[in-house]
């Protein structure tokens, strides 16, 4: 089975509400993924994403009761938190990180979709780099980018990241790719969930790291 499919995300109910425990349980496990990217330089977005899973869970444990969904948590601290919001605790950090998912998200979609460099076919760069432009590029200031810009060029081949994927497995591409579109399916409607929560509150800030 390949790592993404140990970990799959749960139907969302309909009305779209993200359960915080397990989604806590979910996204704990996305951190690993970017051991599948080979270079070290991806421990950036793999040490931003745990921080940020850390925090949000910090503040869960506090009143699990209270924060059964991610609305329950960004809600409360609106309220408790009004001159600083939404740039404070689990409201801030579920921000960042839904912006890691989503770079994830691209990255697979794009696999998923065929996307490929033609001069380098087995090179994942042209997705990695696409996945970066739409999820993250425009809130990293010039210095974040420049270091980000020297992980895309470590960007890893595409039969090495997906043996990876595969954890360590000799798998057939079309089988792998198999795996990617169906964890992505519950991911990609969950990472969207949260997006619409932030619209709808109001949470969303535009500022560069």
């Amino acid at each position: 089975m390949s790592l993404l499919l140990d970990n799959e995300f749960r139907e969302l109910p309909a009305d779209g509400s993200i359960d915080t425990k397990l989604f806590l349980e979910a996204v704990s496990h996305l951190p690993s993924f970017f051991d599948c990217m080979g270079s070290r330089i991806f421990s950036i977005i793999k040490s931003d994403i745990s921080g940020n899973i850390t925090k949000i869970k910090a503040v869960y444990l506090k009143d699990p009761v209270k924060y059964v969904t991610l609305r329950d948590i960004v809600v409360a601290e609106r309220e408790s938190n009004a001159a600083e919001w939404p740039k404070v605790g689990a409201t801030l950090a579920l921000m960042w990180l839904k912006r890691g998912l989503r770079f994830i998200q691209v990255l697979l979609q794009s696999l998923a979709d065929g996307d490929r460099d033609e001069n380098n076919p087995n090179h994942i760069r042209v997705n990695v780099v696409k996945a970066y432009e739409q999820a993250l590029e425009k809130y990293h200031g010039w210095l974040v980018q420049n270091v980000f810009n020297a992980a895309l060029l470590a960007a890893p081949y595409r039969s090495n990241f997906l043996k990876a994927l595969s954890k360590g497995q000799e798998v057939k591409e079309e089988d792998c790719m198999e795996h990617v579109r169906r964890f992505l399916v519950n991911y990609t409607t969950t990472v969207d969930a949260i997006y619409e929560l932030y619209a709808d509150l109001n949470a969303e800030l535009d500022y560069t790291a």
